[in-house]
């Protein structure tokens, strides 16, 4: 999306929001219904064999995998193909980047798919015991999604394969009225998208059924070693995070809490309380109920007050 706004592919971008909501919508929701059959496991080394046990998951997630990879005619094809299309006339160095990228994604999406979809079940008994069908407030939503990532792509079927039939640019035109007479220059030739789309959509098969026939039968249980480890433990982000940031604000709130607060604060709360309660207990003394004290007092103030205005002010 952000490769299409930076070449300029404006309502590329926009179209691949709308089909990207639909298929990955569904790929985490299934997910969802995924680890709420295995009662809370998240490991796909754990899981296998699962499109025995769940049918509609199965399906539905297959739908959002082929949807993501960009096979033709599924929503994730029309939005990807007018994103490299528009990349390719801008520049083919990145075009070739992002054809990688969406190479990568159909090798880790059908890496998921084979590891906890097909071969045979690697929990414990007691989860394939209980394994089954979510329920329909789970599936429910995973059809719907799954119908909208096959047919979301055909509001914008680009006008090498049908003349006029991209009814979201048509829609878009008022807005991007200035920005689109600035691109016509980066146009491909019809010819040219057709190659394009050959390449990708060949690659892309070609990338699913490595993934899927290397995952389905050998999925990769190890623990990862060296950048294999590095990259599973994300790059190490979470634990420079938790030494640089977390870990310091945790002394400096327990210092403020346990030292400051309690020594600093509560010492001059507790100390005024305590000097108001000492003071107003020496105080209350002289009222003593005599009437010759109170008179002494007084006589003893007003003789105060004379010596100050007499001898002490000037």
């Amino acid at each position: 999306m952000f490769l299409a706004l930076g070449t300029g592919s404006y309502v590329a971008a926009v179209f691949h929001v709308m089909t990207h909501a639909f298929f990955k919508a569904l790929l985490f929701l299934a997910s969802g219904s995924v680890i709420h059959a295995l009662g809370g496991e998240q490991d796909i080394r754990k899981m296998g064999g699962l499109s025995k046990y769940m049918k509609i998951t199965h399906a539905t997630f297959l739908i959002g995998c082929l949807a993501i990879a960009g096979i033709p005619g599924l929503s994730g094809f029309f939005s990807k193909d007018e994103i490299l299309a528009g990349t390719f006339a801008k520049s083919p160095m990145l075009y070739a980047i992002a054809l990688g990228t969406a190479l990568l994604t159909a090798f880790y999406m059908f890496r998921l798919y084979a590891t906890a979809f097909k071969g045979s079940f690697r929990g414990t008994h007691d989860q394939q015991h209980h394994l089954h069908e979510s329920p329909s407030a789970i599936t429910i939503p995973l059809i719907i999604l799954a119908i909208l990532s096959i047919i979301g792509g055909y509001a914008g079927v680009p006008e090498f394969m049908i003349h006029g039939a991209h009814s979201l640019r048509e829609f878009l035109a008022p807005v991007f009225a200035g920005s689109n007479k600035i691109l016509e220059a980066h146009e491909v030739s019809h010819s040219t998208e057709w190659m394009l789309t050959g390449i990708s959509t060949v690659l892309i098969v070609i990338t699913i059924l490595y993934a899927w026939n290397r995952f389905s039968k050998k999925p990769d249980t190890r623990e990862a070693t060296g950048f294999g480890k590095m990259a599973a433990d994300k790059w190490y982000v979470d634990e420079f995070y938790e030494k640089t940031i977390v870990q310091p604000l945790s002394r400096l709130s327990n210092f403020f809490k346990n030292v400051f607060e309690k020594s600093i604060v509560d010492g001059i709360v507790n100390g005024v309380g305590k000097l108001v309660n000492y003071s107003s207990g020496k105080v209350r003394f002289l009222q003593s109920g005599q009437v010759g004290s109170y008179v002494l007092l007084m006589v003893l103030g007003m003789l105060l007050f004379f010596v100050f205005q007499f001898f002490v002010r000037k």
